[in-house]
C-alpha cells in the first residue's frame, strides 16, 4: 500500500493500541482506535477467535465507514486441553483481570511438571475494507512455549510474565519492545497481513 491509510482497531486494549502502532505505523498505516468513532467492544459470542475477530472488525467498520483491523488472540495450553483459548481475557471472570487471570491459570498446573507445561499464543486478525466486505483478509500465527511456576519480568501484558521461550531463556515480560513485535503471534501476523495487503493494492 501507498500513502497513509486510515485503518480502525477494533479494541479498547491499551496494551494491544500500543503494539500495533509501534508494528503498523512505520509501514504507512494510520492506525486509529475505535473509540475515536464512538465505538464499543462487542460481545464476543463465536466460538473460534476467526469468529470473534470478524464481529469485531465488522462493528468497527459499520460505525466508523472505514476499513477496520481486529485481532482475537489468546493463550492455549495443552494439558488444559487448550484452555483458557477464546476465553483468556476472562478467564477469571468479569471485570477482566491479567492478575487474577495469572493466577487461576498457576492454579491449574499446580504439580504439573514443566514437560508437560506446553503452551501457544494464538493470534488471529481480521480485515475488512467495509462492513460488508465478502472476502476479509484473516492470517493467524502462533507462539509456543512453556507455562512458568511463577511470574518473571516487568513487560508485556495478559500472560506474557508466565509465558516461557525456551529457546530464549526468557519469559515474554522479559523481552524488549522491538524483540517481542519481531517474534511474538501478533506481530508476525501483523507482517504477514501487510504483505497480503501489499499485494492485493500490486494487482
Amino acid at each position: 500500500m501507498s500513502g497513509q491509510a486510515t485503518v480502525i482497531l477494533a479494541s479498547s486494549n491499551a496494551g494491544k493500541i500500543k503494539e500495533f502502532n509501534q508494528l503498523l505505523s512505520r509501514l504507512g498505516m494510520h492506525v486509529r482506535p475505535q473509540a475515536d468513532f464512538g465505538a464499543i467492544d462487542v460481545e464476543e459470542t463465536g466460538l473460534t477467535f476467526v469468529e470473534n475477530a470478524l464481529l469485531k472488525a465488522r462493528e468497527a467498520s459499520r460505525i466508523s465507514g472505514l476499513p477496520a483491523l481486529a485481532d482475537d488472540s489468546g493463550l492455549e495450553v495443552d494439558i488444559l486441553h487448550g484452555q483458557p483459548g477464546i476465553y483468556s481475557a476472562r478467564y477469571a471472570g468479569e471485570p477482566k483481570s491479567d492478575a487474577r487471570n495469572n493466577a487461576k491459570l498457576l492454579a491449574a498446573l499446580v504439580g504439573i511438571p514443566a514437560p508437560r507445561r506446553t503452551a501457544r499464543y494464538w493470534c488471529v486478525l481480521a480485515y475488512l475494507r467495509h462492513p460488508d466486505d465478502p472476502v476479509p483478509l484473516i492470517v493467524q500465527r502462533s507462539w509456543d512455549g512453556e507455562i512458568l511456576t511463577a511470574p518473571r519480568g516487568e513487560g508485556g501484558f495478559g500472560y506474557d510474565s508466565l509465558f516461557w521461550l525456551p529457546s530464549l531463556g526468557r519469559s515474554v515480560a522479559e523481552l524488549g519492545a522491538e524483540e517481542k513485535n519481531r517474534l511474538s503471534h501478533r506481530g508476525r501476523a501483523l507482517q504477514s497481513l501487510v504483505t497480503v495487503l501489499g499485494e492485493t493494492a500490486a494487482g
